[in-house]
């Protein structure tokens, strides 16, 4: 196949890319909202959500690219990535 009959990659649209997050993080608040109201404890959600999200990475990517991605996750926690502003009283 000669270069002119290829197909160019679609490249992913940034914006669009954001606002499916955003939209997801929409979702996963909802539920996480109702699962809160349905009495499941803050703890017991954070390790259900990362485990799902770890198997998720896994399955898509494989052992070896997911654990490379958690490998830079102390860092990033350290660093303030995840860490959510806390009203001054």
């Amino acid at each position: 196949m000669s270069m002119a009959t290829r197909p160019l990659p679609v490249l992913p649209d940034p914006v669009a890319d954001y606002d499916q997050r955003r939209v997801a993080l929409g979702y996963l608040s909802e539920a996480w909202a109702e699962a809160r109201f349905d009495g499941i404890d803050n703890d017991c959600l954070a390790q259900a959500s990362l485990f799902t999200a770890f198997a998720e990475f896994v399955s898509t990517y494989g052992e070896d690219a997911a654990a490379r991605y958690a490998e830079a996750l102390p860092a990033r926690i350290r660093n303030g990535e995840f860490s959510l502003a806390q009203a001054k009283q």
